[in-house]
């Protein structure tokens, strides 16, 4: 299973492990995900998602229904960027 969060996108990414002696190797920094049930009372089922803890925050406040809905707009207003500003 990919150590991604459905919600946010958030996934691994590379950086250095530092030493004391200032020495530099690679490493990976993981997402801190959970794996979570949630129930939607909008639609009335359960839904089981693999979330990062910034995504469960938000959803804590706005509900998970608000949050995606949140989403669903700003990539849309995303895509509609791309499609007017092609150069950029």
């Amino acid at each position: 299973m990919s150590r991604v969060c459905q919600l946010t996108g958030k996934r691994p990414i590379s950086g250095n492990k530092v030493s004391h002696s200032n020495r530099k190797t690679r490493r990976r920094f993981l997402p801190n995900l959970f794996t979570k049930r949630f129930y939607v009372p909008e639609t009335e089922e359960w839904v089981t998602l693999k979330v990062c803890s910034t995504a469960l925050r938000t959803i804590s406040k706005m509900g998970l229904y608000a949050y995606v809905k949140k989403l669903e707009a700003k990539e849309k207003a995303a895509i509609k960027s791309v499609l007017t500003n092609p150069g950029h």
